[in-house]
């Protein structure tokens, strides 16, 4: 009973537990089922640059093919087009349902414009439609099957028009070539299809001109279709395919023609076979050479190396060395110019491809652990790849280090100065030399090699230089005091750093404060004669215009005398006619009016007088306001030149 009593405990917990599963399942599928987001077909827009619109090109090249091949084969044997009718006809809708398809496409592609993907439709729809491709697209959708019902349904050739997708074909072989990780086997691929293509055409065409002749009328023409050797369909294509071949080659005899019609056949394929040998030998030779241009971008020109070391006579030992490097580079696919080929992409991406393939390696480096992301991206495009050979020294001891390593593979040894006894080895992902391109104070080896660093096999290293990394921590002080923080740490463990005395310290930093205060009173010095030299200059340039002024004024003082001689006859001649009024009132009107007369001439000769007083008066004033404005402007361009 107990035992009942358990089963069922456990059958009841295992169905609750089947149930809870379920249960979550379905949550967890309807979750999925509302984060899906959901297309809007309306407004669905096409990227060019998407995998969406790549795939297609790809789809599209299936119908274009297919019509090329197969309508001028259905035309030209009737047999396969007999045979297979139904076939064929099933294809060639499935074709044109997919032409249909990319004219929708068509209509929903977007475009770049300043940069920015434009998803208007009705944009896309006019831009479509003004474009050349769209009339193209039309042209080869039009019902030409319709001709069936006049010329009949074993008539393909009607559906020639089809062959206007070609375009489509170009574009979808150009992106491929484009993203394909093998382009030049591509581009032999490329060239191979067209001359397939252009044989099978020919193939056809001499087998309907053979036809036309009649079989067997000759030995150039298709032997007679009676002999049951040469009577199956599958006969007549290989032997039509095959002797297309030998004329477009120009491989193997051929039977002499005895026709006209063959005599222009053969003359039409000997100039297309021109053009398809050289179209043949040109692609070939530009693979060939983009191979070679490949090889030297990505490794060192062997041929250059060899022929100096020839001319040179080097030993043979060192030869043999140098040739073992280069074998070594080409087997193992090692390339040591990344930088020169890198630099054939924007900044940006020559960052990203250079953090992807170097951050792992720079981060295992002690003194830039910690670092910032930003400055180890610039340290990486930095980062020079260098092989050494077995046996090699990477560094000696008592060298100056110009720059540190980072082994990426292969193993070294820290040897003595006999080169056979070993103190350690260094493997992957070890470091050494980091504290020789830090300048640190109180460094007792005086940035020098400590020891000597020799490869035991071939070992790939990437070296950083000192002069990369002080230009790099130029735009990063708080990095670079870090640095030189933990290089301290390091020496210190090591027993390599020397401990200055406070005293010496006063004493530099007072030094360096009398060199500054020296340095600050030449300046000073120079720049008091300079001010001294432009007042002496301004003072000089004062007294010159003081004379020239001097000289115009010269001639005032005539003109200053005559105006006081002219007021000196007025006064007399008012006193003579106060004394004649008191003669007596007895006297002529005649003899008074010559006095009338006079006095009038006298009093206009006075306000004559007058007037030039007033004149000369203002000239004079206008003149030493001129002086003072003059006096002015100089003082104030004397101010700016010794402020600056």
């Amino acid at each position: 009973m107990n035992t009942n009593r358990w089963t069922r405990l456990l059958a009841r917990q295992r169905m609750n537990k089947n149930a809870d599963e379920e249960e979550n399942k379905g949550e967890e599928s309807n979750k999925k089922k509302e984060e899906a987001p959901k297309i809007n077909w309306k407004e669905w827009i096409i990227d060019p640059s998407e995998e969406f619109y790549y795939t297609w090109l790809q789809i599209m090249i299936l119908p274009i093919c297919y019509n090329w091949v197969i309508i001028i084969c259905r035309t030209c044997f009737y047999a396969i087009e007999e045979t297979y009718l139904a076939a064929w006809l099933t294809l060639d809708y499935i074709c044109d349902l997919i032409f249909v398809i990319d004219t929708v496409i068509g209509f929903r592609t977007g475009f770049l414009e300043q940069g920015i993907m434009v998803r208007d439709l009705s944009r896309l729809k006019t831009r479509y439609i003004r474009s050349s491709r769209f009339k193209w697209d039309i042209a080869s959708l039009l019902p030409t099957d319709l001709l069936y019902l006049k010329l009949g349904i074993h008539t393909p050739l009607v559906r020639v028009n089809r062959f206007l997708r070609t375009g489509r074909l170009n574009e979808a072989l150009d992106r491929m070539e484009t993203r394909t990780s093998y382009p030049n086997t591509f581009r032999v691929a490329k060239l191979m299809l067209y001359i397939f293509v252009l044989i099978h055409w020919n193939a056809c065409i001499y087998f309907s001109l053979s036809n036309y002749i009649g079989f067997g009328a000759d030995p150039w023409v298709y032997p007679n279709i009676s002999d049951p050797d040469f009577a199956s369909t599958r006969r007549q294509y290989f032997y039509c395919f095959w002797f297309s071949t030998l004329i477009l080659t120009t491989v193997g005899d051929t039977p002499t023609p005895e026709r006209e019609e063959e005599y222009l056949f053969l003359i039409a394929d000997m100039l297309i076979a021109v053009l398809v040998f050289a179209s043949v030998v040109g692609s070939m030779g530009d693979v060939i050479s983009s191979l070679r241009d490949r090889d030297n971008v990505f490794f060192p020109n062997h041929e250059l190396v060899k022929g100096y070391l020839r001319s040179r006579h080097i030993s043979k030992e060192l030869q043999k060395r140098v040739n073992d490097w280069y074998q070594h580079l080409h087997i193992n696919k090692k390339i040591t110019r990344e930088n020169e080929i890198l630099q054939h992409l924007p900044i940006t991406l020559q960052t990203a491809t250079a953090v992807s393939v170097h951050l792992p390696t720079l981060s295992k480096v002690t003194i830039f652990q910690n670092c910032e992301k930003s400055l180890l991206e610039q340290l990486v495009l930095k980062l020079t790849p260098q092989v050494y050979s077995p046996g090699e020294y990477v560094c000696k001891k008592g060298d100056v280090g110009h720059e540190m390593y980072i082994i990426k593979e292969g193993k070294l040894a820290v040897v003595a100065d006999d080169g056979v006894t070993q103190f350690a080895v260094l493997g992957d992902g070890n470091f050494f030399g980091e504290i020789s391109i830090l300048n640190i104070k109180g460094n007792k080896s005086g940035n020098r090699r400590t020891a000597n660093i020799r490869s035991i096999g071939y070992s790939d290293l990437f070296s950083l230089s000192k002069e990369d990394l002080t230009e790099t921590l130029l735009e990063y002080p708080a990095a670079k005091r870090l640095l030189e923080e933990k290089g301290r740490q390091i020496l210190t463990k090591m027993g390599m750093l020397e401990e200055t005395d406070e005293g010496e310290g006063a004493v530099e930093k007072t030094e360096d404060k009398v060199n500054r205060l020296e340095a600050c009173l030449e300046t000073l010095q120079t720049k008091l004669a300079r001010l001294i030299a432009e007042l002496e200059s301004s003072a000089r340039k004062m007294m010159q215009r003081v004379e020239q002024l001097e000289l115009q004024t010269e001639g005032w003082e005539g003109i200053v005398a005559e105006g006081a001689q002219g007021e000196t006859e007025e006064r007399e001649k008012v006193k003579e006619r106060e004394v004649g009024d008191g003669k007596g009132e007895g006297e002529k009107e005649d003899e008074e009016e010559p006095v009338v007369e006079g006095e009038r001439g006298e009093g206009d000769g006075g306000e004559e007088s007058l007037g030039e007083k007033k004149n000369v008066k203002e000239s004079e004033k206008e003149k030493e306001e001129t002086e003072e404005e003059l006096i002015k402007t100089e003082t104030h361009q004397d101010q700016k030149r010794d402020e600056k």
